[in-house]
């Protein structure tokens, strides 16, 4: 049986190619899914743009959108253990990471809510006695969001969220391997009572369904989490049109450990930082710096834990690391390894691919620590995207904070130290949007999050995130009997 999709509150066939859904743990096959096709997303966007124009929806007050975002959370809780499941089938990762990204996609519509219902509108301080001055915000109208397969259920309600609380209708374009949570979600919208068109989801090729969404001149905002060169590539999009965009993009984040640090503590958030995930995060610590005082210690200790790591089946209990989303990926993945050691790097652990055991049928890399490499080298200045960490040494400060900003990324950083004045120096010298001070991919939904230079523009989440799905009007209100200044 072939899975329709969601076409402007629909639940059809696409009229676009059949795909498989595949367990990247075992290769087997969770669904057929139909992908949309050009005609179908002309639909959605009009139908979309007719949605959010209707009174009911772009004149409801604010506690009226929130009240649906309230169910959805409601919803997205009472079905964790489904909605986990679902994710790891969809990409691999283990059910207690899927678990949390469920709970946090709860928990962001939560927030949402509540940031929606509670802002406020400004009056404006009075210049003059003869008039006063509000500033109002209204939604821009039909947003295209576009998310990546490595964590989809919290990246798209990262999205939809905020971008319904604004009053808007959403175009929701998820990764193709992906695409199962996408449209489980598109359910939970519709049982908690979202409106019919404003929520589309448009399953199918980004270079040709996600290209068509951000090229029509009915979407006034692309919302994007993904690869830098397609974040370019949408950035170029909206510029010829003259629209917003929100770009979430790749990363190659530097950990630091100064001598100070705790070492344990350090060596095992470093572990999770990079390892967590497979390595398939954006925010991966995946450059180490470490003091060369501390380096050859340090590193020992790394490696053992390391070691200790339990790679398996996602659905196994007590597992770290499940499998990358393909075979594709783990050869991309691999090759960067093997240009590591061509680049005079040692691998000191891992380095290959897992082909026995419960792992034999899917896509499983071993954790891997490379050393001997120059931050200059190209497996230290591209995105990995996997269980790879390169580790090198400092000796200075100014050392550091030269080797940790030359990257053409800033997306994230983290910092192990007992020294809180020092943590506090070094996390406003680095150029990265997040820094994580003896922690690391902790997250708030309360706290803004984007990346600087390569690593995309914008900001999600926050309070203030609802309006960046909106525009801002002043209105002028004169109080004079007598407003033009031409009269007798």
């Amino acid at each position: 049986m072939v899975k329709h999709i969601y076409i402007a509150g629909e639940w059809r066939l696409g009229r676009g190619h059949v795909i498989e859904s595949r367990f990247p743990a075992d290769n087997t096959i969770n669904a057929h899914i139909s992908t949309a096709s050009l005609e179908d997303v002309e639909e959605a966007i009009t139908k979309a743009d007719q949605a959010w124009r209707q009174p009911q929806w772009r004149n409801a007050l604010p506690h009226e959108r929130a009240k649906i975002l309230y169910k959805v959370a409601d919803i997205i809780e009472s079905r964790v253990d489904e909605l986990s499941q679902l994710q790891t089938r969809d990409n691999g990762k283990p059910l207690s990471e899927t678990r949390a990204l469920v709970l946090s996609a709860a928990a962001t519509a939560r927030f949402t809510a509540a940031a929606c219902e509670t802002l406020n509108e400004e009056l404006t301080t009075q210049r003059a006695a003869d008039f006063m001055t509000m500033s109002v915000h209204e939604p821009v109208g039909v947003v295209a969001a576009i998310t990546p397969w490595n964590s989809p259920i919290a990246s798209e309600v990262q999205k939809l969220a905020p971008a319904l609380a604004a009053g808007n209708a959403v175009i929701l374009k998820p990764a193709e391997a992906t695409s199962l949570i996408a449209l489980e979600l598109a359910k939970i919208f519709e049982e908690a009572g979202l409106p019919k068109g404003l929520l589309s989801v448009l399953v199918g090729r980004g270079s040709v369904i996600g290209d068509a969404i951000a090229q029509h001149p009915l979407v006034r905002k692309i919302s994007f989490t993904g690869g830098t060169s397609t974040g370019r590539h949408l950035a170029h999009i909206a510029a010829e049109k003259l629209i917003t965009t929100s770009l979430e993009l790749g990363g190659k984040s530097p950990t630091i450990v100064l001598p100070d640090a705790d070492l344990e503590m350090a060596a095992k958030g470093i572990a999770y930082g990079i390892f967590s995930s497979a390595g398939q995060a954006c925010i991966a610590g995946s450059r180490l710096f470490i003091h060369a005082s501390i380096y050859e210690k340090f590193l020992a200790r790394l490696v053992e834990i390391t070691q200790g790591l339990r790679v398996g089946h996602p659905e196994a209990p007590h597992v770290h690391m499940g499998s990358l989303i393909n075979e594709k990926h783990l050869a991309s993945v691999h090759r960067y390894v093997e240009l590591a050691k061509a680049e005079g790097g040692t691998v000191v652990i891992g380095g290959e691919a897992i082909t026995e055991g419960e792992c034999a049928k899917g896509s499983f890399y071993k954790p891997t620590i490379i050393t001997g490499l120059d931050n200059r080298a190209q497996t230290c200045q591209e995105e990995i995207f996997g269980p790879v960490l390169v580790v090198m040494s400092y000796e200075n400060e100014q050392d550091l904070i030269q080797q940790a900003n030359d990257s053409c990324f800033g997306l994230a950083a983290g910092i192990w130290t007992e020294n809180y004045r020092k943590a506090w120096q070094i996390a406003r010298a680095l150029e990265v949007g997040t820094v994580w001070i003896n922690t690391y991919k902790k997250f708030s939904i309360s706290a803004p999050f984007g990346g600087f230079k390569d690593s995309g523009i914008g900001r999600e989440k926050g309070r203030l995130g609802i309006l960046s799905y909106m525009q801002q009007k002043s209105i002028y209100l004169g109080l004079n009997e007598q407003p033009n200044p031409w009269a007798d």
